[in-house]
């Protein structure tokens, strides 16, 4: 029998897999398929202080491998979620609140009303596709450390989990400085930056020219840099980017993730997370791995 629980930053996890943020809403949906008490815990949609109606339409777009999302973090915003949506969620699972905003007030005013009121805040400063605040705090180490810490001061009874960007010049440097900045944790990656062009009408796919890239085709590059954060920080790492299968997802924890998210493969398969819970436990069983959290960084260089 293997034992599939993970600690994370103290909180027991039945489980490593975690549906990311904005592929999974607030679970509703996906538990009239199954039941989502199987997970690990889930990531919310991005919450905001106030409601967001995102941007403009068209804002999804498939490309080989990948998709590029410009939605724009619509949400009800976190008022709604606390009264409307948190019991119901946290009576199923492991609640990850992810949070957003324009400014340091916002991250602040946020961590503050979630304190103690969820399992753990995942910080998002690296979403791609906002056209203010957003990124902006996830690029530069000084920065990273300021909004994290301003955030961690507001939420002292809750884990902060700091979710990095992809589209920097060192995820090492930028781990660590959410690490100084009071993080628990570390998640990563985000979404890279792209854009589609429609060549007939010789304008970008996106309403917003340019949106976030996730799926299969980002999967080498994120476990390298969670590879590499994962060596830089003393606090866990959740590590995403294109996890569509167990195989997948065993080498985010090989290369030192202690939990994984999986995102774009909810869309095209909306029982990948259970699966892949699924498959993990086989293939430990298979490789005669009792625990699956010794996995944790085994990966062994060349």
């Amino acid at each position: 029998m293997v034992d599939l629980s993970v600690k994370l930053c103290g909180v027991e996890l039945k489980n490593p897999v975690i549906p990311a943020s904005g592929t999974f809403g607030f679970g509703r949906e996906f538990d009239e398929i199954y039941d989502i008490s199987v997970l690990g815990g889930v990531a919310t949609k991005g919450l905001t202080l106030l409601p967001r109606l995102g941007n403009r339409t068209p804002r999804i777009a498939e490309r080989r491998g990948v998709i590029l999302n410009a939605v724009g973090l619509q949400n009800p915003g976190v008022d709604s979620f606390l009264k409307n949506d948190l019991a119901w969620l946290r009576a199923k699972t492991r609640v990850f609140a992810n949070v957003a905003g324009s400014t340091l007030e916002d991250y602040g005013d946020i961590c503050k009303k979630l304190d103690t009121m969820v399992d753990f805040i995942e910080l998002n400063i690296s979403c791609p596709n906002v056209r203010c605040g957003g990124m902006a705090f996830g690029i530069k180490p000084q920065s990273i450390e300021e909004v994290t810490r301003i955030a961690k001061e507001n939420c002292p009874h809750t884990p902060l989990i700091v979710k990095l960007s992809p589209n920097v010049e060192s995820i090492s440097e930028n781990a660590r400085a959410a690490e100084r900045g009071g993080a628990d944790g570390i998640s990563l990656v985000n979404t890279f930056t792209g854009m589609a062009i429609d060549i007939e009408k010789r304008r970008p796919v996106l309403a917003n020219n340019t949106g976030g890239v996730s799926g299969a085709g980002i999967k080498p590059i994120a476990v390298r840099m969670v590879y590499e954060a994962a060596r830089a920080v003393g606090i866990p790492v959740i590590g995403m980017g294109g996890i569509g299968t167990a195989e997948d997802a065993i080498e985010f924890l090989m290369a030192g993730a202690v939990a994984v998210e999986v995102g774009t493969q909810n869309f095209t398969d909306t029982l990948a997370c259970p699966k892949i819970i699924h498959g993990i436990e086989k293939w430990c069983e298979s490789h005669h791995v009792e625990h699956v959290s010794d996995l944790v960084g085994t990966v062994k260089m060349n």
